[in-house]
């Protein structure tokens, strides 16, 4: 299992998407979640509307070439039009071990004709996620309750698709039950499997 830090390894709220945070959950060996926006023409790390000190996402990307280890990292639409810029960056940086995701489906659209590797999602509210044939994997998001079965999950992999959960706590539930049921089932040691977690390094030991 991959465990994906969910806006980097940090300690207070406010250090999140910070490019220290980041850099940390790099440098421990972790993939990375984080979101992206436009600002002033370029692409920056930002949830919600970005101010000055929105961190680069270029800065982000040349982090990459000096971790360790490959580092998977999950990019979190939060615009449209960005895929076209996004694609020359990812390109520039070699980025291999990426994906976008939680754009709207005309946006997805764009990024399945760009090339660009994305996700689609499956929620409560979306029990049939678009665009399956071209997207490379599955966003599994469990909005309310912890849905996300193993039959299910297995039954994407066996169709050929890349995985990942999100962990209960980013929905404000406890992670332990569901933590649970993984290690019970033994999904953790698959490889197309990722986990986006706030507590990466807990994650880490637990699924050991």
């Amino acid at each position: 299992m991959i465990f994906l830090a969910h806006r980097g390894l940090w300690k207070r709220h406010e250090e999140r998407n910070t490019l220290p945070a980041l850099q940390n959950a790099l440098a421990a060996g972790f993939g990375i979640e984080t979101d992206v926006r436009d600002a002033c023409g370029n692409l920056v790390i930002a949830h919600d509307p970005p101010g000055a000190s929105a961190p680069a996402l270029d800065e982000l990307l040349a982090m990459l070439k000096t971790s360790a280890v490959e580092s998977t990292i999950a990019l979190n639409i939060k615009a449209d039009g960005l895929h076209s810029q996004l694609r020359s960056l990812l390109k520039m940086h070699s980025v291999q071990s990426y994906f976008c995701f939680d754009m709207s489906i005309p946006q997805a659209v764009a990024y399945a004709r760009e090339g660009v590797r994305f996700f689609t999602r499956e929620s409560e509210v979306e029990p049939v996620p678009a665009l399956y044939a071209e997207a490379s994997g599955i966003w599994m998001d469990m909005f309310q309750s912890d849905w996300a079965t193993p039959s299910r999950i297995n039954e994407h992999i066996r169709s050929g698709k890349e995985v990942a959960l999100t962990s209960p706590e980013l929905h404000g539930r406890p992670y332990q039950p569901f933590w649970d049921v993984l290690r019970d089932s033994n999904l953790a040691c698959l490889p197309r499997l990722m986990l986006c977690t706030d507590h990466a390094e807990s994650a880490r030991e637990f699924f050991s």
